[in-house]
């Protein structure tokens, strides 16, 4: 398990994930007031410029503060702001980046800050990983799902019409900076799409957090400061670990996909955006726990506590109508896909994940009743 430390400041309170790959390990710092402090950025080398990555809804409410605590690293620190939402999670968009590296001199020491959600560090995580052919950067989640997911682990990379993520590369950050603060000013819907990345590690790795997740969902919903806290280190925790013995996808990681495949076609299928991330894969975790039963791995009843809990945090529960043809055409396309075969990750008691094949006939009862 992930060393999991609290170490306190003068003001602060901050508690640190390790994640163990070597040399290429690097802290998840987790707590509040971390993004303007230049504390929190210890261990990230020091350099003559700088870059943060932002968007035009991020940037106005947290860039200056970053930019402040930056600027006692490095002697230079420039900005530029992406346009928002998954829709420009795209080759255009990422040019935007290395255009602005480029006008402004950037060498390989320079590093990148991905100061935003999951389109914002992924992207800039691509460009850190592309721009001559590898610079440092920096994970500073402003968003729930970010700071349980997406800001962990390295992966990188951009959307392509007919499917999520399949154009990127594995690229670790120099560290996580998850401020807490930040979700006060996320919108209720960004909120609980996060929660959906949350609940996932339930299923697939933790009971009892399951459980946890049962009894304080109002908790989190009211953003209670401490039902948060604990909810994203355990989050990173969970994450962390299954990073450290898996760190490009080999078996393992596999599992943290779970709901993803039937949400990455519902993301696909509907056009990038017109669902958030976390409302496709809270619908995709209902297909694949349905999938889990039918397959004989799950107890029903199971799949119903799952079902119950992502209702209760008011994600979706019900697919759109994409026809089943399309859903699994756009399957087909998942980066778990072997010659053809799509592979689900199922769950076979809650707190254990596998990864399987199913047969397109048992697929298409599963959208049937869900979302077909």
């Amino acid at each position: 398990m992930p060393v999991s430390t609290a170490s306190a400041s003068s003001l602060h309170q901050i508690e640190t994930v390790d994640i163990a790959l070597g040399e290429r390990g690097y802290p998840i710092r987790i707590g509040h007031g971390l993004l303007g402090e230049a504390a929190s950025f210890d261990g990230v080398p020091k350099s003559a410029m700088a870059m943060v990555v932002s968007n035009t809804t991020v940037a106005p409410l947290y860039a200056p503060a970053l930019i402040t605590a930056l600027r006692k690293r490095h002697a230079r620190v420039e900005l530029i702001e992406l346009p928002d939402g998954e829709d420009h999670k795209d080759w255009a968009t990422l040019n935007l980046i290395f255009d602005a590296l480029l006008a402004h001199g950037a060498d390989r020491k320079t590093v990148l800050y991905a100061l935003g959600g999951g389109v914002v560090g992924d992207m800039t995580g691509f460009a850190a990983a592309s721009y001559m052919r590898g610079v440092p950067f920096v994970q500073v989640p402003t968003t729930l799902l970010a700071q349980v997911d997406s800001s962990v682990g390295g992966k990188t990379g951009i959307n392509h019409p007919r499917g999520k993520n399949m154009i990127g590369a594995f690229h670790q950050p120099r560290a996580v900076v998850a401020d807490l603060d930040t979700l006060a000013t996320l919108p209720e819907r960004e909120l609980r799409a996060g929660l959906a990345e949350i609940i996932k590690y339930g299923p697939i790795a933790d009971a009892e957090f399951f459980g946890w997740m049962e009894e304080h969902l109002d908790a989190l919903l009211a953003r209670e400061a401490a039902a948060l806290r604990y909810a994203v280190r355990r989050s990173c925790e969970i994450k962390a670990e299954v990073v450290a013995h898996d760190e490009r996808e080999a078996g393992l990681r596999a599992i943290l996909n779970y709901g993803h495949t039937f949400g990455h076609a519902i993301e696909a299928g509907l056009g990038f955006g017109t669902w958030l991330h976390g409302e496709a894969v809270a619908c995709g975790m209902v297909m694949a726990a349905d999938l889990s039963v039918r397959l004989g791995h799950l107890p029903a009843e199971s799949a119903q506590r799952i079902a119950r809990l992502i209702e209760r945090a008011g994600l979706p529960v019900v697919g759109p109508r994409l026809g089943a043809e399309q859903y699994l055409a756009l399957m087909r396309f998942d980066k778990k896909a072997e010659d053809g075969e799509i592979r689900f990750v199922v769950v076979d008691s809650i707190g254990h994940a596998l990864l399987r094949g199913a047969p397109d006939a048992v697929v298409r009862e599963v959208i049937a009743r869900h979302g077909g």
